[in-house]
């Protein structure tokens, strides 16, 4: 039986990754390589490391198809990107000196980098949740479906004034309830 992988949703194209491989990541690959490119080229602007950029993310992806199911995957996908480019750009900026520095910090072991994450993505999708339904929903639009203030405004039937009032009343909220250092690591991998 043959399989039309283009029309399966992300969440089961990742769910078969590790038995179907190879045409479940062919199916992801083709589904958002160009615009992730485009993403990468709009921020850096440099083609072969914008290139190298995206490859890397799905060489990430393909290498850990079960560590867990990504829910949004396209926003996952984005914000790797742009990590991606800012430790490139990060890493243009260090001498040899700094990078010494860097390496006499201590860091987790990699699980307990991935706990740490998820429990702050727990806590910063707790305090989201709190927020009032149009706030939230404008800021889930934002941050999380990489919407433009104007596409929200239009496909919120909204004025633009207030997408940018319910985004920083949402920011405001985060400020107000989450500590110093994990709002810097929420700016830093969740949102732009």
């Amino acid at each position: 039986m043959h399989k039309d992988f283009s029309s399966l949703t992300d969440f089961q194209l990742q769910e078969l990754l590790p038995t179907a491989g190879e045409k479940a990541f062919e199916a992801l690959f083709d589904r958002y390589w160009s615009r992730l490119y485009a993403y990468a080229y709009r921020i850096y602007g440099k083609e072969k490391i914008c290139e190298d950029i995206v490859q890397e993310v799905f060489i990430s992806l393909w290498e850990k198809p079960d560590v867990q199911k990504i829910i949004n995957l396209e926003a996952y996908l984005l914000r790797a990107v742009k990590y991606r480019i800012a430790n490139h750009i990060r890493d243009l900026r260090f001498t040899k000196v700094h990078d010494s520095i860097l390496e006499e910090i201590p860091t987790l072991p990699r699980a307990g980098q991935q706990l740490e994450f998820n429990d702050l993505e727990q806590r910063v999708h707790l305090e989201i949740s709190k927020l009032p339904p149009r706030c939230r929903k404008v800021f889930m639009l934002s941050r999380f479906e990489d919407l433009s203030n104007s596409e929200i405004a239009q496909h919120l039937n909204i004025s633009i004034r207030t997408v940018e009032k319910h985004i920083s009343d949402a920011l405001s909220h985060l400020r107000s309830n989450l500590h110093t250092a994990e709002l810097s690591l929420i700016i830093a991998l969740m949102f732009h």
